[in-house]
C-alpha cells in the first residue's frame, strides 16, 4: 500500500471512528460534528480571503529602544493629571505611587500597573527641571524625577531636580535639552514658541493651541529652529490604526465617501469636572501666573484652576480635547489634512449648575457635533459627542466596497452592492454579515483601569497597544519615538506638519460653534475665513 493510500485510509478511519463515537450520543454527536465542520470551513474561508486581500493578522514587531550615549536632560512644565502620566511614560513615578501599585497587586493580581511600568524601556533620560503653578504638584514631580530606581519609599533615590517658579527660567537653564509641556491649553502656544526659540526639543500635549494665530505662530517658531517637535497624540502608536492604514492603502474599502467618529462618556470626570484638591488655595497656587494668557482676568477660583477645560478662557472643550483624538486617528489613516469647511452645533445640556458646579457657570458644551467636508477627496467626516451617555459607537470608515469598524480592534465588512467583491459574494466566499478581515491585538481585558474615562480611552487603543504580542503603553511608545528622533535628528510621527493640520482643524470647529457659522479653509492663502 502506498503512503498516499495509507494516509487516506487513516483519514477515513479517523472520520469513521469519530462519527461512530458521536453516534452513541445522537443529538450531541451531530451537533459537535456540525461545529467541527463549520470551524474547518471557516478556517479554509479565512485563509482564502487572507490570500485574496493580501492582509495578515500578525502583531507588529517589537523594537526595543536602546538609547546609548549621554542622557537627554528633560524639563517638565505642568504636572497635573496628564503630566503625571507623561512622566510615568518617560520612566519617572513617585515612590508613593509605586507603593500603591504594589499594595493593589497583592489583593488584585490583575492590577499589573507596576509590572507594566517596569517593562518600559529605559530611555536614558534625566529630569533636571520641574515647573508647576501648584505647590503640591511640583513636589510630586520632584519626587518622581528623583525616583531613578523605579521603587517605593525605601528604594534608590537620585539627585533632586530643580523647581522653577516660571517656565522662562527653566528654558534658560543650560542643563535642559528638551521639554514636556502638559499645562492647560491656554499656555501651550507661549511655552512652545519660547521653547523653540530657546533651542529646546518639544513634546506638547494636544490640543495644540486655542486660536488660529497661535497655530501659525507655533509652526513658524518650530520651522525656524532645529528642535524636534512631537504633538501628544499617542494614538499614532496604536497597532489597529497602523493596520487600518495598510487596509486603506490596499484598497480593501474601495472609494471612501463617509467617516463617522464619536466620543461618548457618562460621568463627571469625563465631562472635565475634576476633583478639587483640598490643598489648592491662594497660598499654594500661583493664580496670577495661571491667568496671564487670558484676555479677561478672573478672581481666584479653585473650579477654574482644577476644571479649566469647562471654560473658553483656558481650552476649547470637545474640539481641542476629544475631536482631536478622533481627527488624528483618521488623518493618520487617510492623510486627508485640513477640511475645506466645518460646521458645528451643540450646547450645555446635562452638566449644568447647580448640580455639578459651586461658583462658576460652565461654558463649553457637553453635547457637540461637527461636520468636516473634504470635497476634493469626495468624502465627509462626521463627529458627534455626548458626555452624558456611554454608548459605544466607535469609528467607522465607509467605502463603496466595504466598511471598517475601528477601535482597539479592526473589523472590515464587505458591502452587498460592492463592485470589487461582487463575484466573491455571489460565489459564497464572502458573506456581507461576516467580516472579511478581523484584527484583534493580544489584549483580552483592560488591566489596572478603574474609571469610565480610562475605560473609554482603553477601548480606543489610547492606553495600551501591542508589539510582538507584548502589551505596551502607547504614551511610552510616543515619548520613546520622540526621544529616538532627537538622538537621530529625524522627524517623529506627529511632527509640526501633522500638528498644524490638527490645530487648524480644531480651531475651525471651535469658531464654527462659537460664531454659529460655516467656516472655510483657504488652502492657497492658508487662511481661515
Amino acid at each position: 500500500m502506498t503512503e498516499k493510500h495509507q494516509n487516506e485510509k487513516g483519514n477515513k478511519m479517523n472520520r469513521r471512528d469519530l462519527l461512530k463515537g458521536f453516534a452513541t450520543l445522537p443529538v450531541i454527536g451531530a451537533f459537535a460534528y456540525g461545529v467541527l465542520r463549520k470551524r474547518r470551513q471557516d478556517h479554509i474561508r479565512s485563509h482564502r480571503l487572507a490570500r485574496e486581500l493580501n492582509m495578515n493578522t500578525e502583531s507588529l514587531e517589537y523594537k526595543r529602544y536602546a538609547h546609548d550615549g549621554d542622557a537627554i536632560r528633560l524639563g517638565i512644565i505642568g504636572y497635573g493629571s496628564r503630566g503625571t502620566y507623561l512622566m510615568q511614560a518617560a520612566g519617572f513615578v513617585p515612590p508613593e505611587t509605586i507603593k500603591e501599585w504594589k499594595d493593589s497587586f497583592r489583593w488584585n493580581p490583575r492590577d499589573t500597573r507596576y509590572a507594566d511600568f517596569l517593562q518600559q524601556d529605559d530611555l536614558n533620560l534625566v529630569v533636571n527641571g520641574v515647573c508647576d503653578l501648584f505647590d503640591v504638584n511640583a513636589e510630586k514631580a520632584l519626587s518622581a524625577a528623583a525616583n531613578v530606581g523605579r521603587e517605593g519609599p525605601d528604594g534608590t533615590m537620585g539627585k533632586k531636580a530643580r523647581r522653577y517658579k516660571n517656565y522662562q527660567e527653566l528654558l534658560a537653564a543650560d542643563d535642559i535639552d528638551a521639554v514636556i509641556i502638559s499645562t492647560p491649553d491656554h499656555w501651550h502656544a507661549r511655552i512652545a514658541i519660547d521653547s523653540a526659540r530657546a533651542g529646546k526639543h518639544i513634546y506638547v500635549e494636544k490640543g495644540l493651541a486655542r486660536k488660529v494665530e497661535e497655530v501659525f505662530a507655533i509652526r513658524d517658531a518650530v520651522k525656524n529652529s532645529r528642535v524636534v517637535f512631537q504633538l501628544g497624540h499617542q494614538g499614532r502608536q496604536t497597532e489597529s490604526y497602523i493596520k487600518a492604514k495598510e487596509a486603506v492603502e490596499k484598497n480593501l474599502l474601495g472609494k471612501i465617501n463617509l467617516v463617522e467618529v464619536c466620543t461618548n462618556r457618562n460621568d463627571p470626570n469625563g465631562a472635565w469636572i475634576y476633583d478639587i484638591h483640598p490643598d489648592g488655595n491662594r497660598r499654594t497656587i500661583d493664580w496670577e501666573q495661571f491667568e496671564k494668557p487670558c484676555e479677561k482676568k478672573h478672581p481666584f477660583s479653585q473650579e477654574r484652576f482644577f476644571r479649566w477645560r469647562c471654560w473658553w478662557d483656558y481650552g476649547t472643550g470637545l474640539s481641542g480635547d476629544l475631536l482631536t483624538h478622533e481627527y488624528d486617528a483618521i488623518n493618520q489613516i487617510l492623510g486627508m489634512g485640513i477640511p475645506e469647511s466645518v460646521v458645528a452645533s451643540g450646547g450645555v445640556y446635562f452638566f449644568k449648575q447647580p448640580e455639578h458646579y459651586v461658583n462658576e457657570v460652565r461654558e463649553v458644551p457637553d453635547i457637540w457635533n461637527a461636520t468636516l467636508e473634504y470635497p476634493n477627496l469626495d468624502f465627509s467626516m462626521l463627529y458627534s459627542a455626548s458626555l452624558a451617555n456611554n454608548r459605544d459607537r466607535g469609528k467607522v470608515i465607509m467605502g463603496h466596497d466595504a466598511s471598517m469598524e475601528l477601535g482597539n480592534n479592526l473589523i472590515i465588512y464587505a458591502c452587498e452592492e460592492s463592485t470589487r467583491y461582487r463575484d466573491k459574494i455571489e460565489s459564497g466566499l464572502i458573506k456581507p454579515e461576516i467580516p472579511i478581515y478581523t484584527y484583534i491585538p493580544g489584549r483580552k481585558n483592560v488591566d489596572g483601569v478603574a474609571t469610565p474615562t480610562e475605560q473609554y480611552f482603553a477601548n480606543r487603543g489610547l492606553l495600551y497597544t501591542f508589539r510582538g504580542n507584548r502589551r505596551i503603553d502607547t504614551t511610552h511608545l510616543h515619548i520613546a519615538e520622540w526621544i529616538q528622533a532627537i538622538r537621530e535628528g529625524k522627524q517623529p510621527s506627529c511632527n509640526i506638519d501633522q500638528a498644524f493640520e490638527e490645530g487648524i482643524t480644531a480651531a475651525m470647529a471651535t469658531i464654527a460653534y462659537r460664531e454659529s457659522r460655516k467656516v472655510y479653509w483657504d488652502r492657497e492663502r492658508e487662511r481661515v475665513v
